[in-house]
């Protein structure tokens, strides 16, 4: 099972692929496929029509309930440090075992400051699974929860303040190979004076010193 995943909010009907009208409401329901949780966004007409009497019976079944679907606005990208929402995004997308304590603690941050809602909660292969919402996207967020002890909890409040005002370490990015630097010509051999050779052989001292192999 991953240690947590963001899933966004359809912009269509999972059963008939209609696109959902702004301020139109749907409803959600999340299963659980062993590996990972599946979300299902559904319009109310076929909520109706196939999931309402038998939603619970579905393989896997966790959790639903409805919301109201907002059409995406772009907004201008503006340079900042990160907040705790970007920072647990940047932390999801990373997937990096070493901050799943930091993502843990900045969910709980966000819900506290009410940008999150705990939607489902549960126990899966001995650890706690939280499934969070933001109520402004759509999106759901699932989190597992490390388990931290007292004593660990400065440690990861510090890493989480350290990650909030320097951002991501950035790996630093492999030196690009210098194109291959083509050796200086070679010295023209020298021509030697005819006394010097005799048929097939030379003297040490008028044949050039031999390079090394």
């Amino acid at each position: 099972m991953n240690e947590w995943n963001i899933q966004s909010r359809g912009h269509v009907c999972e059963a008939c692929g209609k696109s959902f009208a702004n301020h139109e409401t749907f409803h959600t329901v999340l299963c659980d496929e062993r590996r990972d949780f599946r979300r299902s966004d559904i319009c109310v007409a076929c909520w109706k029509k196939d999931y309402s009497e038998n939603a619970r019976e579905r393989k896997g079944f966790i959790s639903y309930w409805h919301g109201v679907y907002e059409a995406p606005v772009a907004a201008p990208e503006v340079i900042q440090k990160d907040t705790a929402e970007t920072l647990l995004r940047k932390l999801v997308a990373l997937n990096d075992p070493r901050y799943v304590p930091a993502g843990y603690i900045l969910a709980v941050m966000l819900e506290r400051k009410r940008l999150l809602k705990v939607k489902e909660q549960f126990t899966r292969e001995g650890r706690r699974v939280f499934i969070y919402e933001h109520p402004k996207t759509g999106d759901i967020f699932t989190i597992v929860d490390p388990n931290l002890q007292l004593n660990q909890l400065a440690e990861v409040q510090h890493d989480v303040a350290r990650l909030l005002e320097h951002g991501l370490e950035t790996p630093t990015p492999a030196p690009i190979p210098s194109p291959a630097t083509t050796p200086p010509p070679a010295a023209p051999e020298p021509v030697l004076p005819p006394d010097t050779l005799n048929p097939g052989t030379a003297t040490a001292e008028a044949l050039p010193a031999a390079t090394a192999a």
